[in-house]
């Protein structure tokens, strides 16, 4: 077959904002990042402010905050980003000393989609990169065990009960079989985990969640767990 002149387009690479008090620790980051052709560094922060601003000004794909920095905080600067209209494709991924942080939750519910320890191997930062920008959550079972249910457990959905009434009167509108996908988000499984689990497609099972988000009003998967937990549908197990 002729060619017919239309050139290959390869993908741009992702756009990667790193967030860190600590500028050794960002100075090694981005020597990772930039080593690797399907992404690159397009700008640095000491602050969640000059986070926020950077993100909006570099337009950053996936944003590596820190919690913890002087100032405006990660936690304030991951609010400030899912709030702003203009950077709904921003994704943020926490990131965190101990990878049990009461903070991560309520980082989930300002919009991040996940989040990574400090000491994750490298292969496992830049997967957590590449995870984000493609819009799954960072969310392994035994984070959204250890992490969610034990802090909901102790009640850290009781600040907001009109947000957990809200959630389950809008879960009203899921058919059964999203509400089976929900329960098995929420316990962590990825879109082919849940395939398996339920003999349907991946393909199937990402409608069934693309379905769900639209109708809970959720940012992303991460925001469906919280979303699960606070509703009530599914209730934390002491262990």
């Amino acid at each position: 077959m002729a060619e017919t002149g239309t050139q290959t387009q390869t993908a741009a690479p992702i756009r990667v904002l790193l967030a860190d008090d600590q500028a050794l620790l960002r100075s090694a980051f981005k020597v990772l990042v930039d080593s690797e052709a399907d992404m690159e560094v397009v700008g640095e922060a000491a602050d969640g402010a000059q986070a926020y601003a950077l993100a909006r000004e570099r337009r950053a794909d996936v944003v590596l905050m820190d919690i913890r920095m002087p100032g405006t905080d990660g936690l304030a600067a991951t609010r400030m980003i899912s709030a702003d209209p203009g950077l709904s494709a921003v994704r943020v991924v926490m990131l965190t000393t101990f990878e049990v942080d009461e903070y991560v939750v309520q980082a989930l519910r300002a919009g991040a989609s996940g989040f990574l320890g400090k000491g994750a191997e490298p292969d496992e930062l830049l997967n957590a990169i590449r995870v984000a920008a493609a819009g799954e959550a960072l969310l392994s079972p035994a984070a959204t065990k250890g992490l969610i249910a034990s802090f909901l457990a102790q009640g850290g959905h009781s600040e907001a009960p009109a947000a957990g009434s809200a959630h389950a009167e809008r879960l009203a509108a899921l058919t059964v079989r999203e509400r089976e996908v929900l329960v098995l988000v929420a316990a962590g499984l990825s879109n082919d985990g849940i395939a398996g689990r339920l003999e349907v497609s991946p393909l199937t099972v990402k409608t069934h969640v693309n379905r769900a988000m639209a109708k809970l009003g959720a940012r992303d998967r991460a925001q469906l767990v919280v979303i699960a937990y606070e509703s009530g549908l599914v209730r934390p197990r002491a262990d």
